[in-house]
Parts: structure tokens; C-alpha cells; sequence
């Protein structure tokens, strides 16, 4: 069934030079093994308790399994559950599950486990980003041991697209407390070891119920933030592959007769996010001025190397309902001058912008203090670490201005319906026509009000919108099985293989 449609090192090239010279050689020359570069280090392992996209990287599909599995291009298909069948009202989900599935640790996984699972997503403690889908389930009961019945509270189209994200992972209740150092799952990988700041590596499982269609047995993941080090990782042959890299060096890949490249869609959004909740960006007149100010064309020049698409509002081209709202704040200086003037704001104003590693932000960032310098606004850009991102932009005080992200998951219109998120977003009629858009089954009524959805956003400048990237990764040409397009952020160990 085809889906439409934050998320979220050790970069020094110094430390590239240290390795022994005969390790890419090694590593190209056993066929069962594997190093892929990642630009950021995941916090943890679960997926469930943190929103940073880097976790699902590592473990989603590998360590950890889902009831259905979200395909490369966009389709679900079955995984732990073998089928299902889905009411009229789109309320009511029967999964028939996998039988002989066990976890690493030897436990079962029955649809008490689902119970569990869930119930656990939506409960008081849980941190799981995506709480609200866990919450909106009426029950989840188990008919048997491999049958279980789930009952949402209200109609989801896109439901058996949500049940194959990370956040819906399947976890062992004796072992799920310390899934973030010790992770244990039902697929075809455990964790072998973590060196923090360097590498994370996972090994085949030996309890895994299809051991003969795992071909890479050892999967090494090495990150590198900086992009002139990723550049040389792959060049050198450190790496075998590297998702997402700084697309930076795509000619000299293009031009390496060892290396393939592949430039990928995405349904991720690279957003300037603006705290609505603070002074004097609670204005709409201000962040629209924000959002006249900047030239689209040039971040995507400046922060993607040209891969990119311009983008009006949360949504990208290629999805279902998809309207084009870039003429809604389009770049115009002096629209944006007299914005700032009609909201009483003296310039030069100062704001802060936060930048977290991945070199988008950074290299974006450059392009965006130079813009809105022509406004009068002095952006003060502070450049921190992943985690401080995550604990004091993202979550905690939510002390920002401004920042760089990109927001890669393809449902998430629903965190503007969230007032407490960390752009502090907060507009009951956005709220009723998200309510309406989540039980609307008809597909072409649904994909109208997406339309409206977008175009009010739009309207608002809840945030000024960037651009949809466009990912580009290079691995060695006899390494099989890379997926040609992302629709999350996974790399599926399961499907590579050597020729």
C-alpha cells in the first residue's frame, strides 16, 4: 500500500589518519562485513525513548522489529505481523502475527508483547515523541498468542504506516528498561559494542529466526560530522558506504569508477523553526518578515550543495495532497523591512540562532545571518552539540530564537497541534482542521484538507520553510541492497550483500 508523504562524533580528520592503512582493504574484502559512515551519533539505542532520527539509523529493522515494515519506496509490507485485516471505519486493526519469533535475550514475542509494547508507548513515563498515536488506542487485546486485535479512538488512515516506525518497535517487558545501553529485539542484529564518540558495532544475531538470509554478519557504524572528513572517509575507502553524506564531494564520487551514488528523495523538511512563544516572535508579521527575508535558492546553494527543492510550509512535492505554498512568503527585502516596521520592531533586533552539527545547519546557518542582516536582524549564532540541541532547544527551557533542523518523519503534521513542541505553535483552528483531517477516510476530501492544512501554515509562518532535501549516498559499487529512496531514515542491514 503506497504512503505519501526529529526528529534527529568524533569529526576530526586527524583521527582518519591514525587508522591502520590495511583496514579498508580488510573491510572491502570480507563478504560478510560492512562500515557505514553516519554524519550524527545516536543518544541511545531506543527508539521509543528519544526523538533523534540517528537511533532508528542504527537499530530500526536491525535490532529492532515493528508489526509492519515501511519499504523504500514508501510501501507497507508485512514484518512481525504476517497480515491484517482493517474495519470499514478504518478504527479497527486485527494482526495475525509471526509465530516462532524470539528475542535475543530468548524471550517470546506473542501479542501479549503488543500489548505490552503499546501500552508502555502510551503510558505516563513514556517518552516516546510519538505518544499521542500510542494514546489514541481505545484497547489493544490479545485474542490469542499471535492474534491481536487493536481499537483506535478514532479513524487513521495512515495507521499501518505508523506501525512500521521506530517509535512502534516491538520491546521484551523484562529487557525494555535498559533498551538504550543494552538493546534487545526480535531482528536479525544485536549490539556487539559501542565506542562512544566513534563507532557503534552489531553483529548477526545468533537467535535470529532466518539466519541464512543475513548476509552481512558484521556491521560496522562510524561517525563522522565534519563534512571534509567524511569526504576523505569515503574516498579512502574507510567507509563502504555513507548515507547522507555532505553532498559536498558528489563530483569526486560521481568521477570514482569504485564508487556508486545515489541521489535520493525524501520527504523530509529543512525548516528556519522560530519560537512562536517568545517576544517578539509570537507577531505573526515578524516571523513572516523572517520568512520574506530569506532566499530560498540560496540556502539550498549554501546548506545542500544544490540538492534541494524550495518549500512553503510542512509539507513536500511528491505527496499526496501536496500544494505548492512558496508564494505565500516569497523572498522580497523590503516587504520584509516593512513587516518589521508595521510591528512596532526597532532594528537592528538581535536574536539568537541555534545550530546544531549536521553541516546543513552550520553551512545553512552562514547563508541565513547574511540575510536577515539585510533586514536589520543580527542573528547571534550559537553552535552546539546534538544533545544540548535536543535537551535545551528541543525539550527543557527551549531557550532559542531560531534554528536549523530537519524534520524527516512523513506524518507529522500533528506536532503543530502540539502547543508545548518546541516551536510553541498554538492555533485552535490548525488543532479542529487536523482533527478532521485524521477522520476523514475519503482519500480525495483528505488530500483537499491537507491542502487547507498547509496553505494555514503557510499563512501563519509558524515557521520560515527551507527546503526538502535531497540525499545523496555513495558506497562502493559492489556493496547491493542500499535503498534508492528514504521515506524514514533506516539503514537495512538485512537487505545488503557484497558481489
Amino acid at each position: 500500500m503506497k504512503r505519501r508523504h526529529f526528529a534527529l562524533t568524533l569529526p576530526a580528520a586527524a583521527a582518519l589518519t591514525s587508522l591502520p592503512l590495511a583496514l579498508p582493504a580488510l573491510a572491502q574484502s570480507r563478504k560478510d562485513a560492512v562500515v557505514l559512515g553516519m554524519t550524527l551519533e545516536p543518544p541511545g539505542l531506543d527508539p521509543t525513548a528519544g526523538a533523534a532520527s540517528a537511533i532508528a539509523e542504527v537499530t530500526q529493522y536491525n535490532v529492532f522489529e515493528t508489526l509492519t515494515k515501511i519499504n523504500a519506496d514508501g510501501s507497507v509490507t508485512p514484518l512481525l505481523a504476517e497480515r491484517w485485516e482493517v474495519s470499514p471505519d478504518l478504527r479497527t486493526y486485527t494482526f495475525h502475527l509471526r509465530k516462532g519469533v524470539k528475542f535475543s535475550n530468548g524471550e517470546p514475542f506473542n501479542a501479549q508483547t503488543v500489548k505490552y509494547a503499546f501500552e508502555r508507548a502510551a503510558g505516563e513515563k513514556s517518552t516516546n515523541k510519538d505518544k499521542r498515536t500510542f494514546a489514541a488506542m481505545e484497547s489493544v487485546r490479545p485474542i490469542d498468542d499471535h492474534t491481536v486485535v487493536v481499537i483506535n479512538k478514532e479513524p487513521d488512515p495512515d495507521f499501518l504506516f505508523y506501525m512500521g516506525q521506530a517509535t512502534a518497535i516491538m520491546v521484551e517487558p523484562k529487557s525494555a528498561a535498559d533498551n538504550a545501553t543494552k538493546p534487545v529485539g526480535t531482528g536479525p542484529y544485536v549490539l556487539d559494542s559501542w565506542s562512544k564518540g566513534s563507532s557503534i558495532v552489531l553483529k548477526a544475531s545468533p537467535s535470529y529466526r532466518a539466519p541464512g538470509s543475513v548476509k552481512i554478519k558484521r556491521a560496522t557504524f562510524r561517525f563522522i560530522s565534519d563534512p571534509a572528513a567524511q569526504v576523505a572517509a569515503v574516498l579512502s575507502g574507510d567507509v563502504d558506504a555513507f548515507v547522507r553524506v555532505t553532498p559536498r564531494g558528489a563530483a569526486q564520487f560521481k568521477a570514482n569508477p569504485r564508487l556508486q551514488t545515489i541521489v535520493s528523495g525524501s520527504r523530509a523538511k529543512t525548516v528556519l523553526a522560530m519560537n512562536n512563544a517568545k517576544k517578539p516572535l509570537n507577531d505573526v508579521r515578524v516571523r513572516r518578515a523572517i520568512a520574506a527575508a530569506i532566499d530560498r535558492k540560496a540556502v539550498i546553494a549554501g546548506a545542500g550543495d544544490g540538492f534541494g527543492v524550495p518549500i512553503g510550509s510542512h509539507y513536500v512535492p511528491g505527496a499526496a495532497g501536496y500544494i505548492d505554498t512558496t508564494v505565500v512568503n516569497p523572498y522580497d527585502v523590503e516587504k520584509a523591512k516593512a513587516l518589521l516596521k508595521e510591528a512596532g520592531v526597532t532594528t537592528p533586533l538581535e536574536l539568537s540562532l541555534v545550530l546544531p552539527p549536521p553541516p546543513y545547519a552550520r553551512q545553512g546557518g552562514e547563508v541565513i545571518v547574511a540575510q536577515l542582516a539585510k533586514i536589520g536582524i543580527t542573528a547571534k549564532v550559537q553552535n552546539v552539540e546534538w544533545a544540548q540541541w535536543l535537551a535545551n532547544t528541543y525539550g527543557g527551557p527551549k531557550n532559542y530564537d531560531l534554528t536549523i533542523i530537519s524534520h524527516v518523519e512523513p506524518f507529522d503534521l500533528a506536532n503543530f497541534t502540539k502547543p508545548d513542541y518546541y516551536w510553541g505553535y498554538n492555533n485552535p483552528k490548525f488543532n479542529a482542521l487536523y482533527d478532521k483531517i485524521k477522520t476523514t477516510p475519503n482519500v480525495a476530501e483528505r488530500n483537499k484538507l491537507l491542502g487547507d492544512a498547509q496553505k494555514m501554515l503557510a499563512d501563519d509562518a509558524a515557521l520560515a520553510w527551507l527546503y526538502q532535501p535531497q540525499w545523496v549516498t555513495v558506497a562502493n559499487k559492489r556493496l547491493t541492497g542500499l535503498w534508492k529512496d528514504m521515506p524514514v531514515f533506516v539503514n537495512d542491514l538485512a537487505a545488503l550483500s557484497w558481489t
